[in-house]
């Protein structure tokens, strides 16, 4: 931690500090323990001269000293958010080549996988697909420190795919306890992860099946889950159709919810990182994002840019314009431009979304500090206490700020439109 604080010590002295802002209202941010002193002469714990990506990553190394901290954790474990944000840092790190960024990364490998290669907290049996989603961490760490730890895990990682359950067509179950179950998150969670371990490990016709596996998934989602009317896909799909929140008729949830299609939108723009050139699903994927855009960008609010918790309900009480959504969305639009899935025309819906965050969800503290405000803390289905999937279910869930699930998409898009 002491050498992190250090670091964002010795980056803030060095930046030039300019604008003077407000302090503004926010809820339910962590700080660290011990009292700031990274500070710079113009008592800026992150400079404003800044562009957006480094100062929502500094600013969330601060809240977060251990990036394990990040959404809130009380202990380290292993969970799905974090590697959201290291995502960013990551890239970060390399347009930076700020140490700082690989620390924050390193140390929490360092933390979460132990000598013999044990995976903190985490339990194959249980099959959850949210647990993949930081493998994505160790492939990095693995690739740059060969640390045999980090392959052990991975291989771990690896196995739950080979066991987790799976609907009779083939879609992943999202967790053993949810059974028959396709959640939009599912594809966020698993198939980044499973593509590119694939890209680094895996070789000739196991590797063909593997890719061809990946793009099932999201070819699944599109039969199932999609809306044709709006283009818009469900949060969830139960192929028993036995739960209270399933259409008895379909064994899909009631609701778009922001969120799921934020999730969605992520995954197709980062398989295609790794899904060959070649593959035959790649132009099926590029086609889903086509449809997938158009469908946001339709429920994307005119004036302020972003999106809802209820993506099609905006007028309906207790509605509201949620930031991890947004993000999402935003992320998804610039990258796919940047990478040629989609037109150029698309960048201007992107650029609207961009703006509306920053000038409606974003604040900024006296000591430079940035804020992501009216994040929605979680969403899902089923479970104890039940989640019916009802309207009211989701826009009554906690409202929070500084959720990694949004200022991680909200870094990555940064990202993308400072390239």
């Amino acid at each position: 931690m002491n050498f992190i604080n250090h670091n964002i010590k010795l980056l803030v002295f060095a930046a030039l500090s300019s604008g003077m802002f407000l302090a503004c209202a926010q809820t339910k941010t962590a700080t660290s323990s011990k009292p700031s002193t990274e500070t710079s002469k113009s008592g800026k714990v992150v400079p404003a001269n800044l562009k957006w990506s480094e100062r929502m990553m500094l600013s969330e190394m601060h809240r977060f000293p251990e990036a394990w901290m990040l959404d809130f954790s009380k202990s380290p474990k292993w969970t799905y958010p974090s590697a959201i944000v290291l995502d960013a840092a990551e890239q970060l790190y390399a347009k930076t080549g700020k140490k700082e960024y690989y620390s924050y990364i390193s140390e929490f490998g360092e933390k979460l996988i132990k000598d013999d290669g044990t995976i903190l907290t985490y339990d194959l049996e249980k099959y959850n697909i949210d647990m993949l989603n930081s493998g994505n961490v160790l492939l990095y760490l693995y690739e740059k420190e060969k640390k045999e730890k980090y392959l052990k895990a991975l291989q771990t990682l690896r196995l739950q795919i080979d066991g987790q359950p799976r609907t009779n067509e083939g879609s992943f179950w999202h967790k053993k306890i949810y059974p028959y179950q396709v959640w939009l998150d599912g594809l966020y969670m698993g198939m980044p992860f499973y593509t590119h371990y694939t890209k680094d490990f895996v070789t000739g016709a196991d590797a063909t099946k593997a890719y061809d596996d990946v793009v099932f998934q999201f070819d699944s989602v599109q039969k199932n889950m999609l809306d044709k009317k709006t283009g818009l896909l469900y949060h969830g799909w139960d192929e028993s159709k036995e739960q209270a929140w399933a259409n008895k008729e379909t064994g899909l949830s009631p609701n778009f919810w922001g969120r799921a299609m934020g999730w969605y939108g992520m995954a197709m723009v980062d398989v295609l990182d790794y899904l060959p050139q070649n593959h035959p699903g790649r132009a099926r994927l590029i086609s889903y994002i086509k449809s997938y855009a158009d469908a946001i960008i339709k429920v994307q609010d005119k004036k302020s840019g972003l999106w809802y918790q209820i993506l099609d309900k905006p007028l309906e009480k207790g509605n509201y314009e949620e930031a991890t959504a947004s993000a999402m969305f935003v992320y998804t639009m610039i990258k796919a431009v940047n990478k040629g899935y989609l037109p150029k025309s698309y960048k201007a819906y992107a650029k609207k979304g961009y703006d509306g965050i920053i000038k409606n969800l974003i604040t900024v503290d006296e000591n430079g500090v940035v804020n992501l405000n009216k994040c929605c803390a979680v969403a899902g289905l089923g479970g104890k206490p039940y989640r019916d999937g009802s309207y009211e279910y989701y826009v009554n869930e906690e409202i929070r700020s500084n959720d990694a699930k949004g200022t991680g998409p909200f870094i990555l898009a940064s990202i993308e439109f400072e390239k």
